[in-house]
């Protein structure tokens, strides 16, 4: 389980993967989710913007922060095709919308980035009554995977097996929990011990609001299905010439956690030794989409530029099935591949 280049690491700028791999993407189409200022989106935009891809099309809920970065990209790259789409992970209404709006850009799609993911304090639902976390930060993005895969077929036609890409961001926090299949919505419902978070953790990640909503072990479980949703697509899209990688993208200085409290805050800080910039924090995200060394599945989960280990329980097919059809469920469709 080897990337290219085994010397990158933390401090690794996505400017020089890509530059490394401008082959691998000059003349693709690309799709990053949650691109915002200041954000690893915004990172893997500019990276990816830097090597001519023939279409590159940013994606967030905010038109205004969209705008912002794409008018940045236009002004560095202005030989770059960038077309934004809004969308609301929270609502599968609007995601049916984008990706509407995205086939109406694209006939293929060479590289798509799940890159988007929100944290947050308090309990809150989408549109579809999903606890939000979960919701937003993996059923939005299963939803949204669904309605683009014609288009990622069709980019498989025309490349070399496995270079077509699915990257789905996921964390390290991941580690915390597991898929509580008995309380997915995290209402304090009983659950076996198998699904139960993890200790010891700190105080603030253990925390339990009086509703009973655990936030950090609703993120976790959102990353965790990050990653058991790559490990089923790797599985099943063996003979369509697709691979799918899940990454940590490192403790990067973003807005992710404008919704925590300084002892959430304070707990978060002690995760990382090393905060990346931006770039930094992109560069994982461009190994995992387009180091031609992984066109042949090589591992599952990337750390640093290189492949990591992830959970026992997030690299498990039995719980990777049991998320797929409880995905399936909660959009009222099938997703077959």
């Amino acid at each position: 389980m080897m990337t290219s280049n085994t010397e990158w690491g933390e401090t690794t700028s996505a400017l020089e993967v890509a530059n490394t791999y401008a082959q691998q993407i000059e003349g693709k189409n690309v799709l990053i989710t949650g691109v915002a200022p200041e954000g690893v989106g915004e990172g893997t935009a500019f990276a990816f913007a830097s090597q001519k891809p023939a279409i590159l099309i940013l994606v967030s809920r905010t038109k205004e922060k969209l705008e912002t970065v794409a008018s940045s990209v236009r002004e560095l790259y202005p030989g770059v095709d960038v077309r934004t789409v809004t969308i609301d992970l929270a609502s599968q209404n609007s995601i049916r919308k984008a990706a509407a709006d995205v086939a109406g850009i694209i006939s293929k799609l060479d590289i798509l980035v799940n890159n988007a993911g929100a944290t947050y304090n308090s309990r809150r639902w989408t549109e579809e009554g999903i606890e939000m976390q979960f919701g937003a930060n993996h059923i939005g993005p299963f939803l949204f995977t669904k309605l683009l895969y014609p288009l990622l077929v069709e980019a498989a036609k025309e490349s070399p097996a496995g270079a077509t890409r699915i990257v789905n961001v996921s964390s390290h926090g991941h580690r915390l929990s597991t898929i509580r299949f008995h309380d997915y919505n995290i209402e304090n419902k009983e659950v076996p011990s198998e699904e139960k978070p993890f200790s010891p953790m700190p105080p603030a990640f253990g925390r339990v609001q009086a509703d009973g909503y655990m936030p950090t072990i609703a993120y976790a479980q959102s990353k965790t299905a990050n990653i058991l949703f790559t490990l089923y697509l790797q599985e099943h899209l063996k003979n369509k010439g697709i691979m799918a990688y899940a990454l940590h993208p490192g403790g990067v200085s973003s807005h992710l956690g404008r919704d925590h409290d300084e002892e959430m805050a304070d707990a978060i800080a002690r995760t990382s030794k090393f905060w990346k910039n931006c770039d930094q924090g992109a560069s994982t995200t461009l190994v995992a989409a387009v180091d031609p060394a992984l066109n042949v599945r090589s591992g599952l989960y990337l750390s640093d530029c290189q492949f990591f280990p992830c959970a026992d329980f997030a690299e498990d097919p039995v719980i990777a099935e049991r998320l797929w059809h409880l995905s399936e469920d909660l959009i009222g469709e099938k997703f077959a591949l």
